[in-house]
């Protein structure tokens, strides 16, 4: 192509389109501290340290009592080694010959060495207890948000903020990472600061106010730019889940093909800098904010030090205080300044820990509460009848429910078939079939029993579902197979449900057979064909033995030989279960006993094949359509 034509061709070509703005409404669309006071800002890190202390306990209790330990030490070796200073410098400031004077301070001198070493074992102490208890609570909080997520219910997933509420439960998950340290700095120098005030406020009362005035504006800007972090992170958080999202998908290896065939990566790549500089401009916007509150609080803490520095030499000039206690009130003065800014340095971190914990705490209550809560009883094998009256259900936020008035009556040995278009309500059917849904109107009955009124695990573990969408686990291919749950110590069971989808010749040519980990991307990992996932997934659901068994188009990407073969084994092992077969390939439910044709929700048609196949329906229509290639 000639210059001239290319540059044509990029007039022509309209630019790519910018990632759509990210927006939702509800209770979560609302920055929790767009109203919130300064006072009331300030009042969480107490309980943010209470939390953190009680995390702590339940993870490690003599790491904490160590923690403790090491902070009372702390505080009590600043108070020996500032009391200590003083009395050294008496006699270092006296009349005298130099050697008398070293000899009359060497006792105090080496009690603040001794003071200072044990300041400093301490301090040793404290990082080793934050080294027992970080790794497991981030692993305790992190375990704690993954089964939140599994356990809740499932209508939870529709919901408009479920999956921005989870990324910033997963930025508190983070946050562990430091919260201890950042308590456990933040509590000794509150200690250090109370003991170094203390003995000052014994040397002069009015040095102790004036310092306080020195930090306090610094620790209002600490507090007042955490705020405005969070707004940012808060603002961000849609746009980084889905940034995140995206970046998964487009550089995963299983999508690589798609991505380069299709030309996709110009578009991926400048869609990923546009919703970076998105959040960037956010970022950038806020810089303003945080450099006026930095300036005035710099401003304001420097007027105040300037004013303890003067006075501390005013009281020194007039002889109001003796040389050797302004000597130690120096000392004195540099160690509470500093552990005063070690408050603040640590309370605004506590502060912005407490902000993401809040989220992640929120989100964890929250999915506690969605968890399934339904009746005592419990499913007794084998299930003999699923029964549906009047059945609705519609999605969060829909307009129409997804299905609507189904009543359907299952028996134990019969094979259903639902066949409907795309958006017909076939797969929510089979959701409310297992108990995944609840519906909102109506009921779903199996032996007689509602699901709302039975404890959903034992419902689910009579249950064998392979989903249209399923997942390729990066285990090995025995626990594929199994979830992770073997029946016995010995593989007959494995290599019987391997065998019921046709897979043994493709597992035995793996290089470790049954214990081949299936993910390329993993060093020593291997991969399989689309189809042959399929029929790991049909197996799986196969080994479960389960009362209820569905397959949701459980052959899209099988050649005819293993189609064959799933289907002739869905009628073989028919007889001591419940199996229901989603499919658009309408010849396959020729399996089927009954026959239900879903449109918008409602059963339109039912009966067996041969009847549906000569009337005048949206079956034969369908299987028409399907023969006329």
């Amino acid at each position: 192509m000639t210059p001239t034509a290319r540059n044509d061709q990029q007039k022509t070509t309209p630019p790519p389109p910018p990632p759509a703005e990210i927006t939702y409404s509800g209770q979560y669309a609302v920055n929790p501290l767009a109203e919130v006071s300064f006072r009331r800002m300030c009042a969480r890190i107490p309980a943010v340290l209470g939390r953190i202390a009680r995390l702590s306990w339940r993870i490690d209790r003599r790491a904490v009592q160590l923690l403790a330990g090491c902070q009372l030490v702390t505080g009590a070796s600043t108070a020996v080694l500032l009391t200590a200073t003083a009395r050294a410098m008496e006699p270092v400031l006296a009349s005298g010959t130099a050697g008398d004077r070293l000899r009359g301070a060497l006792p105090a001198l080496l009690v603040v060495a001794l003071a200072a070493a044990t300041a400093r074992t301490a301090g040793a102490a404290a990082a080793y207890a934050e080294r027992r208890i970080t790794p497991r609570l981030t692993t305790e909080t992190d375990s704690a948000l993954v089964e939140a997520v599994c356990r809740v219910e499932a209508v939870a997933y529709a919901e408009d903020g479920f999956s921005d509420r989870r990324e910033a439960a997963e930025m508190g998950v983070m946050r562990t990472h430091v919260m201890v340290t950042d308590a456990q700095r933040f509590v000794s120098a509150v200690i250090r600061m109370l003991t170094a005030g203390g003995v000052l406020s014994v040397l002069n009362p009015l040095m102790l106010p004036l310092l306080l005035l020195a930090v306090l504006p610094a620790g209002v800007g600490a507090v007042l730019s955490a705020r405005v972090d969070y707004e940012i992170h808060y603002g961000n958080i849609a746009d980084r889940n889905v940034r995140g999202m995206m970046r998964w998908w487009a550089t995963e290896s299983k999508y690589s093909d798609e991505v380069r065939a299709n030309s996709m990566t110009d578009y991926l790549v400048h869609w990923y800098r546009a919703l970076s500089d998105r959040c960037d401009r956010r970022t950038l916007a806020a810089a303003p904010r945080t450099l006026r509150i930095s300036l005035l609080s710099a401003l304001a803490g420097g007027v105040f030090l300037m004013a303890t520095w003067g006075a501390l030499a005013w009281l020194a000039v007039s002889g109001r205080i003796d040389l050797a206690v302004a000597a130690t009130a120096v000392i004195a003065v540099q160690t509470t300044l500093a552990a005063l800014s070690q408050v603040v340095v640590n309370g605004a971190a506590v502060f912005h820990t407490s902000l993401y914990l809040g989220d992640m705490q929120t989100f964890l209550d929250d999915a506690t509460a969605r968890a399934p809560r339904r009746g005592p009883h419990r499913l007794t094998a084998p299930v003999d009848e699923i029964r549906l009256r009047e059945v609705v259900y519609q999605y969060p936020g829909k307009d129409r429910p997804a299905v609507d008035g189904v009543s359907l009556t299952l028996r134990r040995g019969q094979i259903l078939a639902i066949v409907g278009a795309n958006g017909s309500g076939k797969s929510t059917l089979t959701r409310l079939l297992t108990g995944i849904y609840l519906p909102d109107k109506g009921s779903v009955a199996w032996n007689g029993t509602e699901l709302a009124d039975m404890d959903p695990t034992t419902v689910w573990t009579h249950t064998g579902l392979v989903p249209q969408i399923f997942a390729q686990w990066p285990l090995r291919v025995r626990e594929n197979v199994t979830l992770g749950q073997p029946r016995t110590h010995d593989d007959a069971p494995v290599w019987q449900a391997v065998d019921a989808v046709g897979l043994r010749d493709a597992v035995e040519d793996l290089p470790a057979g049954l214990d081949t980990l299936l993910a390329r991307d993993i060093f020593g990992g291997t991969e399989l064909s689309g189809g042959q996932w399929q029929r790991i997934a049909c197996s799986r659901a196969l080994y479960r033995r389960p009362g209820l068994l569905i397959l949701d188009e459980p052959t899209s990407q099988m050649d005819p030989r293993g189609e064959h073969q799933i289907f002739e084994r869905i009628k073989a092992i028919a007889a001591d279960r419940i199996t229901i077969v989603v499919t658009h390939c309408l010849e396959n439910t020729r399996i089927a006993d009954h026959i239900v044709v879903l449109e918008h929700g409602r059963i339109t048609e039912q009966g067996p094949y041969d009847a549906l196949a000569h009337a005048s329906g949206t079956f034969a229509e369908l299987l028409a359509l399907s023969q006329d290639r």
